[in-house]
């Protein structure tokens, strides 16, 4: 698409093959081919949807304390889990430059620079060029998730241009925090993506909240699961499963238009590619009556600080 003020993207609403990285990998590359076909320039996925999501924690008894059930299932975890520095996204990387599109993916990540032990929830962005712009690490981990997760740091609030599009993007109930939404907001966001691990019940109302505050478009991406998807090779399988629902996360993925109203309205229970042309004259038009850290803002008063460094346990001095 020539015209620099639109922008095709894609929704990939699918559900990992859980805690398989190798076949979830392959599943989003499918996803990937499917947009290029379709003339995407943009392809989202979920919220930790490589290798997917720990919904065993509500299943086990996940915080009871030293058992080996939730040791062995943490630990089978960490082995699927994505590790960037050693190559783990480089097909995702080759495959983008090839085809010219922008993804942004949400990972499971085992990052080497805290040590290669601990995982972060991780929202990815690869340019159209196939490099690793940059690698968000969730604030904050809700709820049960931080027994399995560990908390991130500022280092990925930063936003990307696409086209005349400025892109941003959120892990889940980060979405529902102030400070870092403004954050992005002040580097000129206007597209922001809030990635989930699924269910319309978080995104039929902070996704046209965030478009109408923000007066930008708002993609909302959700994973899908049924009870059907664990795998039976998993370890304890069949605790996990005894105490599952027959729909753990049934998508929600959507879209709002600068103006807070709907664009693509919540979609559930289906599996695939959800596509759109988002045009950013739409953008300009809603900044004119309200612009929340521009012409409606008072710096002189209120004023944000943001961490940006990578946070790491050491610095070494050769």
């Amino acid at each position: 698409m020539k015209e620099k003020h639109l922008l095709r993207v894609a929704l990939a609403q699918i559900s990992p093959v859980w805690f398989n990285k190798t076949k979830t990998l392959q599943k989003v590359k499918n996803s990937i081919l499917e947009a290029v076909e379709n003339k995407a320039e943009l392809i989202v996925f979920g919220e930790g949807l490589v290798p997917g999501y720990p919904f065993w924690l509500a299943l086990t008894n996940g915080a009871a304390w030293d058992t080996k059930m939730n040791k062995e299932i943490h630990a089978h975890y960490i082995r699927n889990s994505v590790c960037i520095e050693k190559g783990d996204l480089d097909d995702i990387c080759i495959l983008s430059k090839k085809h010219k599109i922008a993804i942004y993916l949400g990972i499971i990540e085992r990052p080497l620079d805290r040590g290669g032990h601990s995982l972060y929830a991780s929202l990815v962005y690869i340019n159209s060029e196939g490099e690793i712009k940059s690698v968000h690490r969730k604030l904050q981990p809700t709820y049960d998730e931080r027994l399995t997760w560990s908390p991130g740091d500022g280092n990925g609030l930063q936003v990307h241009s696409l086209k005349e599009f400025t892109l941003g993007g959120l892990n889940c109930w980060e979405n529902w925090m102030p400070l870092p939404r403004t954050a992005l907001y002040a580097q000129g966001e206007n597209l922001h993506v809030a990635v989930w691990p699924g269910s319309d019940h978080n995104t039929k109302d902070i996704t046209r909240f965030i478009a109408r505050e923000s007066r930008s478009f708002v993609i909302s991406v959700s994973s899908l699961m049924t009870k059907s998807d664990f795998p039976k090779d998993i370890p304890y399988y069949d605790e996990i499963i005894k105490n599952a629902l027959e729909i753990l996360a049934n998508g929600g993925s959507c879209i709002a238009g600068p103006n807070g109203e709907w664009i693509v309205e919540p979609i559930i229970n289906k599996e695939g590619n959800i596509y759109h042309t988002l045009d950013f004259n739409s953008v300009l038009e809603e900044r004119q009556n309200f612009d929340p850290v521009g012409h409606y803002s008072r710096p002189d008063i209120t004023k944000l600080t943001v961490n940006r460094e990578r946070q790491t346990t050491t610095d070494f001095i050769d």
